[in-house]
């Protein structure tokens, strides 16, 4: 945001400062950042949210194991630097470009994949206390939306229920976005644009005074911004309907908790009273959906195992169900099974049922 651009700037100002003060004075320079590891990780119970613990680590320059995570964060700050000097946004793949190239002299590239750079932005974050988005550099756009409200972004004023079968594609930064008139009861949020389609065709939206929301498998960071204002702001409920499966209960997680990885901007994304609509186990056994199970492979099972573990689901005696009951069936479900029932059964009858009676995990 442009009346963040000052703070961005000069935050990155101050590291270069300190490295330089560092060289001049014959020291080694180093970076000191807080560690991004689950060792790191606490949950606070207060406000049933993820954050940071107090371990920090320093990434020296003078260090074979450190150097060329220390010049790759030296040059990635460079690049959104000049971004935020020229008023310029780039995506996450153009700074990948933009740092990819060869030492000069070696034959070492400064970075080989775009996880690296990805990942010095995260760095930057802490480094600078300012969100990606205020470093001006987005994310692709992977999320559609559609219901009874009314936005102002930048000039444009936009419709959300006029905009044709595909909807509105959330932006990477929605913090500019103005919200003019709401008129919705609640948010739900699929984690497949194949479902959002079905429901957008058959006008849920409209017929439940609802919003539809959808990605693409993981929620990107926009758009768990946009459903935490929206919670936030125009105070409505948020539901989730995921796969009965280990990812599908992970994007509830981190909807409702925050992100492991992102635990430093936990509280401009977690939405701790989001609630899970579906699929359940109890679903598949009132739907009868048994026959459209899918088995669990390792990867599922080693992923079902780690999250039943978890501070904030260990407790939870209707998660730890739902978990067991997975396990038992070494199976899981995907949303589209209930199109067995009908195309439009998801919409007419499963999802209007589950909101009216409160069948739902917390």
């Amino acid at each position: 945001m442009a009346k963040n651009k000052p703070k961005s700037t000069t935050e990155l100002k101050q590291l270069g400062k300190k490295i330089v003060h560092s060289i001049d004075k014959g020291k080694n320079p180093y970076i000191e950042l807080p560690v991004r590891s689950i060792s790191n990780i606490i949950f606070d119970q207060k406000i049933k949210t993820l954050k940071l613990g107090d371990k920090s680590a320093k990434r020296f320059f003078f260090n074979v194991a450190h150097a060329k995570k220390f010049v790759q964060t030296v040059e990635v700050a460079k690049l959104t630097y000049n971004l935020l000097e020229e008023g310029k946004h780039a995506s996450l793949r153009d700074v990948f470009y933009m740092a990819k190239r060869t030492i000069p002299e070696t034959k070492i590239n400064l970075v080989d994949d775009q996880s690296e750079s990805d990942s010095v932005i995260e760095d930057l974050e802490l480094i600078t206390n300012c969100s990606r988005e205020q470093l001006n550099v987005n994310a692709n756009k992977m999320g559609s939306v559609a219901g009874r409200v009314i936005i102002k972004d930048g000039k444009d004023t936009i419709n959300w229920a006029k905009l044709g079968s595909g909807g509105w594609s959330i932006p990477s930064n929605v913090e500019n976005i103005k919200f003019k008139n709401i008129t919705a009861k609640y948010v739900l949020y699929m984690e497949k644009a194949a479902v959002w389609e079905r429901l957008h065709e058959d006008k849920f939206w409209d017929k439940q005074k609802c919003i539809i929301m959808s990605s693409q498998g993981q929620t990107t960071r926009g758009i768990r911004r946009l459903l935490q204002r929206l919670n936030e702001e125009a105070n409505l409920p948020i539901y989730v309907l995921t796969d009965f499966d280990p990812w599908g209960f992970y994007i509830y997680s981190v909807l409702k908790f925050g992100s492991i990885s992102l635990a430093h901007i936990a509280e401009k994304q977690a939405i701790p009273d989001v609630k899970f609509l579906g699929i359940t186990a109890d679903d598949i056994e009132k739907y009868d959906l048994k026959k459209h199970l899918i088995k669990l492979n390792e990867k599922d099972l080693a992923r079902l195992k780690q999250m039943a573990k978890y501070e904030w689901f260990e407790k939870n005696k209707d998660w730890q169900r739902q978990f067991k009951i997975m396990k038992e069936l070494e199976s899981k479900a995907e949303i589209q099974a209930l199109s067995s029932k009908g195309i439009s059964f998801i919409s007419e009858k499963y999802l209007p049922e589950k909101i009216s009676k409160k069948e739902w995990l917390d």
